[in-house]
């Protein structure tokens, strides 16, 4: 099991006489994610609306803020009981027997343009094997074609781009990914996470993109870029893409400062906790 402690702030300055905000940084709760403890803190006397999807098991919480400074700190302490599977073991699913629910992570989505890509991922990956083996080939395709550039794109850049251009941070790998995923009718979503692991020389702690693939009836991790350690990625928000979960999504005229994020693996061999870890298994939290 891992255990870790997580915290950002987010600073603002709201310039209109109000804004609002929707923010999706607090962990989510699911049956392998355990919150041992957590604080949310505003600015005094504004209010916080909460809703968590009961499907997806996002955490928002809705703010609207006068002019002024807004600051918001989130921390936990969060443990991690993955689920830890064999690769040759898991197959993917006819779409006749998928889940109702898992059918919208079929279909292309404002990121991931799946139906432009179905010549290119048929050609690629159609007749390769079936199951975990052609997850594991579509990422290191996207691992190997695209070079991982820090401030190379922006919110507009989709999978088609990166395809393009070979360049892109995590979410453009997410996305690509994702994209050819769907183009094979491999149900794939997209999920935030934090980059624990990360090499410093890519900057500070940061919020991170990975994918998330459906097999043998669960939802596996995959970390595309491959800038993390894997039993590291703690869940926050999924979605269709990176559209449907922004960390924060702003309504009004707000200058915001970059998140300050930090995120600690506690190792206590005594209570089972130990460092995350690169392990060649099939990796879940849902």
């Amino acid at each position: 099991m891992n255990r870790l402690n997580y915290s950002v702030d987010l600073a603002y300055e709201v310039v209109d006489p109000t804004a609002d905000f929707i923010f999706n940084i607090e962990v989510a709760k699911t049956e392998r994610q355990t919150i041992v403890n957590e604080q949310f803190t505003i600015t005094q006397g504004i209010n916080v609306e909460r809703y968590t999807d009961p499907v997806l098991a996002n955490r928002v919480a809705r703010v609207r803020a006068p002019k002024g400074p807004l600051n918001i700190r989130y921390e936990a302490t969060v443990d991690i009981d993955h689920r830890l599977d064999y690769p040759a073991d898991l197959v993917e699913v006819p779409i006749a027997q998928l889940p109702f629910e898992v059918l919208p992570f079929l279909a292309p989505s404002r990121y991931c343009q799946s139906d432009r890509l179905l010549e290119f991922a048929m050609r690629e990956f159609g007749n390769q094997q079936w199951g975990y083996s052609r997850i594991e080939g579509i990422r290191a395709w996207v691992r190997n074609h695209v070079r991982f550039l820090s401030r190379s794109t922006n919110e507009r850049t989709s999978a088609l781009d990166t395809i393009v251009e070979r360049t892109g941070v995590c979410r453009d790998f997410a996305h690509l990914m994702i994209a050819i995923c769907r183009a094979i009718s491999i149900p794939a979503r997209f999920s935030s996470s934090l980059d624990y692991g990360a090499d410093p020389a890519l900057g500070p702690p940061d919020f991170h993109a990975v994918v998330e693939v459906y097999l043998s009836g669960g939802w596996y991790l995959i970390d595309p870029s491959g800038a993390s350690i894997p039993t590291g990625l703690l869940r926050i928000g999924t979605g269709r893409d990176a559209s449907d979960i922004p960390f924060a999504a702003i309504f009004g005229n707000v200058v915001s400062q970059p998140p300050v994020i930090s995120i600690e693996p506690v190792e206590d061999a005594a209570k089972g906790f130990a460092l995350p870890v690169f392990t060649p298994l099939a990796i879940s939290t849902w």
